[in-house]
């Protein structure tokens, strides 16, 4: 804008000083017009002319030709030593200010015309002036309406992100809106609803194979530890075959646990695993898990503390909710050193309760912590020291999830852990 206002004003002044030549060609051109009539003619088209004073006609020797007595004596016109091919423009200075000359020749005359550059220069300035303050508060302006216009387009993305975040292993089966358009937006959510089909597809086969493999393998462990229990009934066993036998059957306890553990979550993953809500006393479940893991804390010499603040009325499914408890305990029990302590607590608020199993054993380290839930995933580096599948916890945070409970868990090596679950309490359990 600013450029373009610089040229037009510079070509308007040209092309009112071309047109005031003009008018001087006509005056000299007229027929029947001696120098007197000229000279009068031309004072009066002068006269009416602004900047008329600026205005004089030279012959080619330089001597001036119109008006007789120059009307700007000081003004400085330049020297013509030639006649000019064609029409010449410049600038000069003149009582500080600066004026644009234009000289067009006609032979045997020179018209020479100036005229003051001082009203575009004081528009300009008032228009830089004015692009001063006005070009912040138009960026203002652009970005404000720039945010407002990339939060409705971007909005589209925040909702697909929203819904993808929403998405897990659990809910694949879920889609993405496709929007009735033809932009970037539309395919994208096609492209990741047919990612989601694959992977769906994926999860669906590796539970299928999980459900199938851990139900052919229940059959034949089964009949291994009926073998191994049979034959360690014999009493014309020998020692050392009565030593094999009694390390196949608790390999064969071990394995039937973990395809148990391996069928309950790949069942869980199909969806086939949910549990029929009712009514529960938490902390009658938590008394239960107590005394019946009481003595393999006993046998370790641990002591087991149960503090509970009264009944606790959850919707859940009793079953289940007694295994989150038992898996919590027991394994407080495995990773906790012979005399150590186990703290079961049980808090109830107007809102919640929390269910804590605090123990004294060998931590978790700090880099595992965010995969203590994961599948085979286990405390100990040997997973040799304690007997156990790895799976404890993955099942313990789907039954949580399926009652919509929260489970966490804070520890540090060598100074224990604590498990920490949030359930919501019933409003009447009437």
């Amino acid at each position: 804008m600013w450029i373009d206002l610089a040229y037009s004003l510079s070509q308007g002044r040209d092309r009112t000083m071309t047109r005031r030549a003009a008018r001087i060609v006509e005056l000299l051109e007229a027929r029947g017009a001696d120098d007197s009539v000229r000279e009068v003619r031309f004072e009066q088209l002068t006269d009416v002319i602004p900047e008329g004073n600026l205005i004089e006609v030279f012959d080619g020797r330089g001597k001036r030709v119109l008006p007789r007595y120059p009307k700007a004596p000081d003004f400085p016109w330049p020297a013509l030593t030639r006649l000019p091919a064609s029409g010449q423009f410049g600038n000069v200075d003149y009582n500080g200010r600066v004026f644009r000359l234009y000289r067009h020749p006609h032979p045997p005359y020179v018209i020479l015309v100036a005229g003051q550059l001082e009203d575009n220069r004081n528009m300009m300035a008032r228009f830089t002036a004015g692009l001063a303050w006005a070009t912040p508060a138009m960026l203002v302006l652009c970005a404000v309406a720039g945010y407002f216009l990339n939060r409705r387009a971007l909005q589209p993305v925040d909702q697909i992100t929203a819904m993808l975040r929403s998405i897990s292993i659990g809910n694949l089966s879920q889609r993405l809106p496709v929007a009735n358009t033809r932009d970037e937006l539309r395919r994208l959510a096609e492209t990741c609803n047919e990612m989601l089909g694959r992977l769906e597809d994926a999860v669906e086969r590796i539970n299928r194979f999980t459900a199938d493999a851990s139900h052919e393998l229940r059959s034949p462990v089964a009949l291994i530890r009926t073998v191994a229990e049979y034959a360690l009934r014999n009493p014309k066993v020998d020692a050392e075959s009565k030593e094999a036998f009694e390390e196949i059957l608790a390999e064969s306890v071990e394995t039937s646990q973990l395809l148990e553990d391996m069928l309950t979550l790949a069942r869980a993953d199909a969806g086939y695993g949910n549990p029929v809500f009712e009514a529960v006393d938490l902390s009658q479940l938590v008394e239960d898990a107590a005394a019946r893991q009481r003595p393999l804390a006993d046998a370790k010499q641990q002591t087991v503390t149960v503090r509970t603040s009264g009944p606790a009325w959850i919707s859940g499914d009793r079953s289940s909710l007694r295994r989150l408890v038992w898996i919590l305990l027991d394994n407080a029990v495995k990773y906790t050193p012979a005399q150590g302590s186990i703290v079961l607590g049980l808090m109830a608020t107007p809102s919640e309760a929390v269910l804590t199993v605090h123990d004294s054993g060998i931590g978790i380290p700090e880099e595992l912590l965010p995969r203590i839930f994961d599948r085979f995933v286990r405390a100990d580096p040997s997973r040799g020291e304690v007997n156990g599948t790895g799976l404890g916890l993955a099942i313990a945070k789907w039954i949580a999830g399926a009652h919509h409970a929260k489970l966490s868990v804070q520890s540090r090596e060598r100074e224990g852990s604590v498990f920490r679950v949030e359930f919501a309490l019933l409003r009447n359990t009437e």
